[in-house]
């Protein structure tokens, strides 16, 4: 081989290594952007943690108005939406305010996983609505929301509704579902929603002081911020002893506290709103 030859061999080699050298680079930088996100979202937890747990309870405390339940709620003192089968062996417990930046992370990232593993029987999801972010930023965007949200369920179209707030949530500080007209708008996106019963429902704030006894439940219950997310009442977000909540762990975890339990089956649809005591 001439030296010329060599020489361009040589050349070649280098720009190759060259070339793998920079791909290798530009992974681990992706790597670093993705896991500072991650760091971010769970570092903004951890600070609505501790806005909510020092927040004053303006909104709370409320006694106006009929203390009128949405359809189908259970729980203790029927503060509880359910979403699934009612004998799924597990229990997903979600704290949430509909203006609160990391509830939509949360909704946004693990909503398939949630879904397909209500579908199949293995949880049962049941969401608690609080409006910390109105006492935290004033307005009342949380509020509306939530009773909207609330109207959404006497409709039997809760989870599509709260999946469409989340996708469409205004900035922190924009209050923007403080307006009954845009909360009415988005119910445009779900079929069947938009209904007179509806905007009536969401005009009148019919479930306003329902919402207020939810949101005192979560400011005396003890929590640090929202979303608080539990897995038959043992805390998961951002992290279940120590270990980080991502997909596969979740999963992971369903199937630890499911293992030699049948999948749920029985289901049922929203009764009529009835006064709560």
């Amino acid at each position: 081989m001439s030296d010329n030859q060599e020489r361009k061999r040589t050349a070649r080699e280098r720009l190759q290594k060259e070339r793998e050298q920079d791909k290798a680079r530009e992974k681990r930088r992706r790597l670093l952007i993705v896991s500072a996100a991650v760091v971010g979202v769970l570092g903004l937890a951890a600070v609505v943690g501790v806005i909510a747990a020092n927040a004053g309870k303006k909104d709370g405390g409320s006694d106006s108005g009929p203390l009128l339940a949405p359809a189908g709620v259970q729980g203790k003192d029927q503060l509880a939406i359910p979403v699934g089968a009612s004998d799924a062996p597990s229990t997903l417990t979600v704290w949430e305010d509909f203006r609160c930046p990391v509830c939509a992370q949360f909704e946004n990232l693990f909503r398939d996983t949630i879904t397909e593993l209500e579908a199949a029987g293995k949880i049962k999801v049941e969401y608690h609505l609080a409006t910390i972010i109105d006492g935290n930023m004033g307005g009342s965007g949380s509020l509306r929301a939530a009773n909207a949200a609330a109207c959404a369920q006497d409709a039997g179209k809760f989870v599509p509704y709260h999946n469409v707030l989340y996708q469409n949530q205004p900035p922190e500080p924009d209050d923007a579902f403080g307006k009954n007209s845009r909360l009415i708008e988005l119910a445009g996106k779900v079929e069947g929603l938009d209904t007179p019963a509806f905007r009536s429902c969401v005009e009148e704030g019919k479930h306003d002081s329902w919402v207020v006894k939810s949101n005192d439940a979560f400011q005396t219950g003890g929590f640090r911020g929202t979303p608080t997310v539990l897995l038959n009442g043992e805390s998961i977000f951002p992290d279940k002893a120590g270990e980080q909540i991502t997909v596969p762990n979740f999963k992971k975890w369903i199937d630890e506290a499911n293992k030699g339990k049948k999948p749920g089956t029985e289901r049922s649809t929203p009764s009529p709103s009835a006064p709560a005591s």
